[in-house]
């Protein structure tokens, strides 16, 4: 088991500082008797859960290749994706369910103060703790660690936006607002979870990387193309943070094979210092002149 890996490290801090704010909302809930903190609370409760799931997924992500598992363990962190965008969808249901039981039994906001710090408060953590896992995410290319760190930053808004609309509560007295808050919240969660699950099945399903990274993998070969007569095949795709590059090269059917294993040395060599957590793949075709 691989636990000093850096996705494991900073996947916990997430773990930590949602437990932190899970505490605090709940406790400014039930002194406010706000069905919105109520529902930043279970929001807050549905990404410890997918907090735990990606804590899990690098983990288990993080192993080497084995006798059974030759290609590594990578899916996880895209089927861990699959798990968080459903939590999400779950917690979304739940606040619309409360949301909509309290504009039919409306209950007077107290202790507004507490509430509008709570929600500040849990905005600066999840911004500050979301950055750090998105730029982790993107460096160490891992996608799980990527849906965590944008449940946090819609955290950062849905946080906001309840923290709002006390205020506006506050101001005009009109206690439906904090029913059409939570609701709101709710919408922003259902299209977050929308955009992880589509992201999350993609990769599962071994969709090509993006046009920009096909675009400069091409691009690589271009400028090797001088040691070979042309290049076919190419195929790519994702498996938890590890890119996978898989193509042909047709070369001269008069070169050695330790000619043949430089230009494929080279072209390698290249793509990993390209792309981070690169397994590149080259099949040779000898090139066949049907004139001869």
């Amino acid at each position: 088991m691989v636990t000093s890996d850096r996705r494991v490290k900073i996947a916990f801090l997430s773990i930590l500082s949602n437990t932190l704010l899970i505490i605090f909302k709940i406790i400014a809930g039930i002194l406010s008797g706000s069905v919105s903190i109520i529902s930043e609370a279970i929001h807050s409760g549905m990404d410890l859960i997918a907090s735990l799931v990606a804590f899990f997924s690098v983990r288990q992500s993080a192993k080497p290749a084995d006798r059974k598992h030759p290609y590594g363990h990578g899916k996880i962190e895209n089927f861990s994706g699959m798990v968080e965008g459903v939590l999400i969808f779950i917690a979304a249901a739940m606040i619309i369910f409360e949301a909509i039981k309290k504009i039919f039994e409306p209950v007077e906001i107290e202790q507004s103060t507490i509430a509008i710090v709570v929600m500040i408060f849990s905005a600066l953590v999840n911004f500050a703790v979301s950055s750090k896992l998105y730029r982790v995410s993107q460096e160490e290319g891992s996608m799980a660690l990527e849906a965590d760190a944008l449940h946090l930053k819609t955290d950062v808004y849905t946080s906001l936006g309840v923290g709002t609309g006390i205020i506006l509560i506050k101001l005009t007295g009109l206690l439906m607002l904090d029913s059409i808050v939570a609701i709101l919240v709710a919408l922003l969660i259902i299209k977050e979870a929308w955009e992880l699950s589509k992201s999350a099945f993609d990769y599962l399903l071994d969709t090509s990387l993006s046009d920009e990274e096909e675009e400069e993998i091409q691009k690589i070969i271009r400028e090797h193309s001088s040691k070979f007569i042309d290049y076919h095949k190419l195929k790519t795709r994702k498996s938890g943070n590890v890119k996978h590059i898989d193509f042909h090269i047709t070369v001269d059917p008069h070169l050695t094979a330790r000619e043949a294993h430089d230009i494929i040395g080279n072209l390698k060599r290249a793509m990993n210092e390209r792309f981070k957590n690169t397994r590149v793949n080259i099949h040779i075709d000898p090139y066949k002149d049907d004139k001869n």
